[in-house]
Formats: structure tokens, sequence, C-alpha cells
């Protein structure tokens, strides 16, 4: 083949495997960003954290065609990456916070966005395993087998883990709204 030849079509051949990577794993970003986001609770860190991973894919997508499920192992590879920068960060001693609150709209059914914001932060508050995965199933709609092979349980813990989550988020909201009516009442 003549060089001319042989750049072209290496150019294509690179072109197809950018194409093919945006395809695979950049369509993933934002639910990497929440996951992200949910466990190191700063959306600064966790855009770098996602910035990180795609690099580290990038260098490594040679090894990627190999990768049955592109969600679940960029989601695993997500939260492993988080949880090291979390031990990381205490090791260091300077793991930032950021409380994040959005005050209700009162023109756009208040009650609903108070609800949502307070139940956001009964999830803040649970483990981290918990928080990930009722993240990871009611809000990012992920299936409990793919759960699973994230988070390198078994479907039946990912399930239990799931349903006390759900039950810590029940028992919280009715102790306030029993707090609200003693207060209405009183």
């Amino acid at each position: 083949m003549s060089d001319v030849r042989c750049s072209t079509f290496l150019r294509h051949y690179k072109c197809m495997e950018s194409t093919q990577f945006n395809n695979q794993v950049l369509k993933h970003s934002d639910k990497l960003f929440r996951l992200a986001k949910s466990i190191l609770r700063n959306a600064d860190a966790a855009q770098d954290a996602v910035q990180d991973l795609i690099v580290k894919l990038w260098e490594k997508r040679s090894v990627l065609d190999d990768v049955e499920n592109m969600q679940a192992f960029t989601m695993r590879s997500m939260r492993n990456l988080c949880l090291d920068t979390i031990r990381q960060n205490r090791e260091e001693d300077e793991l930032p916070v950021e409380l994040e609150y959005v005050e209700p709209n009162p023109y756009q059914q208040a009650e609903q966005k108070d609800l949502a914001s307070r139940i956001r932060r009964m999830i803040d508050n649970l483990p981290e395993l918990q928080r990930t995965i009722i993240r990871m199933r009611d809000v990012e709609e992920i299936e409990i087998s793919e759960i699973a092979y994230i988070t390198l349980l078994t479907e039946n813990a990912v399930s239990v883990n799931l349903s006390r989550a759900r039950q810590k988020i029940r028992e919280q909201i009715l102790i306030e709204q029993k707090r609200v009516e003693e207060t209405v009442w009183k």
C-alpha cells in the first residue's frame, strides 16, 4: 500500500474507533456523573471523576471490545473510582462535602417539590451502598441484575439493600408527618 493510502486507512480506522468509543462509552456519561455525584456528594469532584474515567477507558479502549455490558462495566468502574477517591481523601482528611438544597418553587406544586427535596436528603443520609443502589434502581432505572454486576453483590443482596433503603425512607417520612401533625394540633 502506498504511504498516502496507508495514512488514509489509519485515519479512517482511528475515526471509526473514536466513533465506536463515543457510541459505547460516552453515551453513559450523564449516568456516570449522577452516580459519581451521589457517591462523592460534590458536583465538581464528580465531573473530575467522570473525566478521569473517560481518559482511563480511552487509554484502555483496545480491550473494551471484550466487554459484554458496557453500561454495567462503566458504572462499576465509576463506583470503584469514586470509592478510591473517597479513601484517598479520607487519608488526606480533605473530603469535600456539598450540601445541596433546592428551594421549592411556590408556583409549581410546592408540596411535591418539597417532598422530593426531603426524600433526596433522606437518600443522601443512607449508607453508601444503600444510597448507590436506590439511586441506580429508582433514579437511573437500572435492572437489579446490572446493579448486582456493578456492585459485585448477588441479586438477592441488591434486593435486600434496596428494600432496607426504601423502608428507612418510609419510616423517616412517617416520623416527619407525625411531627408535623403534632405541631399543627398543639
